[in-house]
């Protein structure tokens, strides 16, 4: 992503790599279960190959794997002079019935799971280390790829420095969801978002990659693991921003266990965690728009969630992350006055005025390499909406302007703008009330 709002970084707190079982925060027991699923899977690996997939340094695994050889779950099949880092560990017989046995229990054999506590307490600390301030001119850089009109600009700015709950709404085709996604070019920061979480003994999957995007780490130079400084059981990511749409469920908001798998994946607002949870056409969701706000309501002014496991147990998460409710129905049709008065923040995304759709036919023009010709949009403005009456929406500048490209190609004619081509290009945008399927 490339950043607007600012030009450094905010420094954030690194996890660093833990030296021991106690600065882990897990069980022992955890630790030798997933070493000897690990190993069942791969067969042979070394002391580092070992540390380095769970994510911990040799002396973190070195009891486990110690008690793996007393029990005769392994065995050392060759090495350096190094020590037991570079020995070679292979599972036994042994290992492999009992690797079976955990196996039926869960399948997880990625990382070692963080503890929720240490999570807690970096988001805490991450909270306060992204606390800066923000102006005017921040906001007006982070949008300034829209054309946006300054009572818009002022409403957003303070939403997102409250980082509470905003309501974009207004008519279709106005930018709603470009404005909701924009926000992240003011979330500068980099997040470091653990693998898997640990409740308990119960593993949730947090870590994503369709919604978490990785930033690379500096070469550590070393052979060994005691060279690196940060814990490689977090991945350090750009702040994320989610978006979900019509297809969100209920279901999407809590815990997901896999009953095949043994652990959980984390809900969407956990995924969304330090960053944007954006719920675009939110009203045309199959669960109510009552529902989605109710799940939040505790959430939104605790800056806690709680979350379910299988055995009912209560499992308190953090919930710092921005929600942005996009709409084009109105909010009176959605919810009551008691459930609005529950999101802080509402922006209304009005029609353009004309001078700001010349202006975003202009920079549609640019972005595309194309001449700006202003009589051609002053004919669009003047003459080609009122002939479909039509208002003036944001989206028409860019719509139009590639159906006119697009038709260019298909007749072999120059890539420019003709005013024949924006014409054929609304015939087939707009739709004609007049005309329609005769009835049978």
């Amino acid at each position: 992503m490339t950043l607007i709002a600012a030009e450094v970084r905010t420094p954030v707190p690194e996890p660093l790599a833990p030296r021991s079982i106690e600065d882990v925060g897990v069980s022992a027991e955890l630790i030798v279960q997933l070493l000897t699923k690990t190993l069942s899977f791969v067969g042979e690996l070394s002391g580092l190959e070992l540390a380095d997939r769970l994510g911990v340094t040799f002396s973190v695994i070195e009891p486990g794997v110690e008690r793996l050889k007393a029990q005769r779950v392994c065995e050392i099949v060759g090495g350096t002079a190094l020590g037991p880092p570079s020995y070679r560990y292979r599972i036994t017989q042994l290992g492999r019935e009992m690797a079976g046995t955990l196996l039926d229990r869960n399948m997880y054999t990625g990382t070692v799971p963080v503890p929720i506590e240490q999570y807690r307490r970096y988001m805490e600390a991450f909270r306060a280390a992204t606390r800066q301030p923000m102006r005017r001119q921040d906001v007006q850089r982070a949008f300034s790829h829209l054309v946006l009109p300054e009572r818009v600009l002022d409403q957003l700015g303070p939403a997102i420095i409250a980082g509470h709950s905003l309501f974009v709404y207004g008519p279709p085709g106005n930018g709603k969801t470009v404005i909701a996604q924009s926000i992240q070019n003011l979330m500068n920061e980099e997040l470091w978002i653990p693998q898997a979480l640990d409740v308990d003994g119960s593993i949730i999957q947090l870590f994503d990659p369709v919604n978490h995007q990785p930033r690379p780490l500096p070469e550590t130079g070393a052979g060994l693991d005691t060279a690196v400084r940060h814990d490689r059981r977090w991945i350090r990511c750009e702040r994320p921003a989610v978006m979900v749409g019509g297809e969100l469920t209920m279901d999407q908001l809590e815990l997901t266990y896999n009953p095949n798998a043994g652990f959980y994946r984390a809900p969407l607002q956990l995924v969304a965690n330090g960053g944007l949870l954006v719920i675009d056409d939110f009203g045309r969701q199959q669960c109510s728009p009552h529902a989605i706000l109710n799940r939040w309501i505790t959430p939104l002014e605790s800056r806690v969630d709680f979350l379910t496991l299988q055995s009912g147990q209560k499992v308190a998460v953090p919930f710092m992350v921005l929600p942005v409710l996009a709409t084009n129905i109105r909010p009176a049709e959605l919810v009551d006055e008691a459930f609005l008065r529950r999101i802080h923040y509402k922006v209304f995304a009005d029609d353009p005025t004309p001078d700001a759709f010349r202006q975003i036919w202009e920079n549609c023009c640019r972005d595309r390499e194309l001449d700006f010709a202003p009589s051609i949009v002053e004919d669009v403005i003047v003459r080609l909406l009122p002939r479909w009456n039509v208002r003036l929406r944001g989206c028409q500048p860019r719509d139009l302007i590639e159906q006119a490209l697009a038709r260019a190609e298909y007749l072999g004619e120059p890539r420019r703008l003709t005013p024949a081509l924006i014409e054929a290009a609304c015939e087939t945008y707009f739709v004609d009330d007049q005309q329609g399927v005769a009835k049978t």
